[in-house]
């Protein structure tokens, strides 16, 4: 008999209700023990107009509160680019705001913050940035890394600005785009979006490329597991997973 519920981390997730993406790579890599939990946010389009509607207003505070009602040991805010959306700081306060709501004791991390944290846990200085966004987006996605204190060498984007687009394209082809954009000299490279295939190419990534491949999905689930305590090394989804500590 085995009990898949939390039994040594319970890890909060707030996710956008488009999406389908993050929650299976989050299950794929939780360790024997680790249970997520998801409420789920509007998202009418993966544009800045978009995101906007869907961090303003109170959407993040109703589903902060009602994940708040689950005991957990961390959370996280699934969404990249809507937690890069206003540069380097805005992170902070989409995480102050769901504290607020859910105690400010729990540890929450946001997409945003677990990337540049991992970045920085594996040495990174240069990088490339990858994602399915229009130009706004990746150039925003730049900007936030850049205010963190990242050479952002290039940053590429696959023009998608529909939510189910981005979660209809195959893993072999997110593979193909990062290995080919992927600029000489980088220390890592960044796969950004939360509805994005990656965690299933990281190590085949790594592999070809020679450097540590970062994605959001992969980060925010590091950083949510560290925050809760557990330092598992999940093997066959990348170099960050030798990281223990954050």
């Amino acid at each position: 008999m085995r009990d898949y519920v939390g039994w040594r981390a319970r890890i909060g997730l707030v996710y956008m209700a488009s999406s389908i993406v993050m929650e299976p790579e989050f299950y794929a890599m939780a360790p024997e023990g680790v249970s997520i939990h998801t409420a789920r946010i509007h998202l009418p389009a993966a544009t800045e107009a978009g995101l906007r509607e869907m961090m303003e207003g109170g959407p993040l505070e109703d589903a902060s509160t009602l994940l708040g009602h689950c005991p957990l040991d961390s959370a996280v805010f699934g969404g990249t680019s809507a937690s890069f959306l206003d540069g380097g700081t805005y992170d902070g306060t989409v995480i102050a705001r769901m504290k607020a709501r859910m105690g400010g004791g729990l540890p929450v991390t946001t997409s945003s913050t677990a990337s540049a944290a991992a970045l920085s846990a594996l040495g990174a200085k240069k990088i490339t940035f990858t994602g399915p966004y229009n130009a706004d987006v990746t150039a925003r996605g730049r900007r936030f890394f850049e205010d963190r204190g990242f050479e952002v060498l290039d940053a590429f984007g696959l023009g998608i600005e529909s939510d189910h687009g981005i979660g209809d394209v195959p893993l072999e082809e997110v593979y193909r785009f990062v290995k080919k954009v992927a600029v000489a000299g980088s220390d890592a490279v960044f796969i950004s979006c939360t509805n994005f295939r990656t965690v299933g190419a990281l190590a085949a990534l790594e592999e070809d490329l020679g450097i540590p491949v970062v994605s959001s999905i992969q980060a925010s689930f590091w950083h949510g597991l560290r925050l809760a305590g557990v330092r598992d090394r999940v093997t066959g989804f990348g170099s960050l997973f030798d990281v223990t500590e954050v």
